[in-house]
């Protein structure tokens, strides 16, 4: 498990324990604030799933990920010369 992965799980599980402390107290602010970083442990967790994916892909197929990286690059070349013209 990735360090980054680990700390969006912690920071998922504390959100959890705000969110229902303010549940149980009746605090509608630290039940909000406990979502919020339940939340933001979800997408810290996802991040670091998606860079995991992402290394892993680029080191077993290099030349498909230089493939996709230069057919995304023509891509955007492409469509950044076609943005500054004025079509009458």
């Amino acid at each position: 498990m990735d360090t980054n992965s680990a700390a969006g799980a912690v920071k998922e599980v504390a959100g959890k324990v705000q969110s229902a402390v303010g549940d149980a107290v009746g605090d509608t602010s630290a039940q909000v604030a406990g979502k919020a970083r339940e939340l933001s442990g979800k997408a810290q967790q996802l991040c670091a799933n998606t860079t995991s994916l992402v290394r892993d892909t680029t080191a077993e197929n290099p030349f498909t990920t230089l493939a996709v990286v230069a057919l995304a690059g023509f891509v955007m070349g492409a469509l950044w010369s076609r943005g500054g013209r004025d079509y009458d």
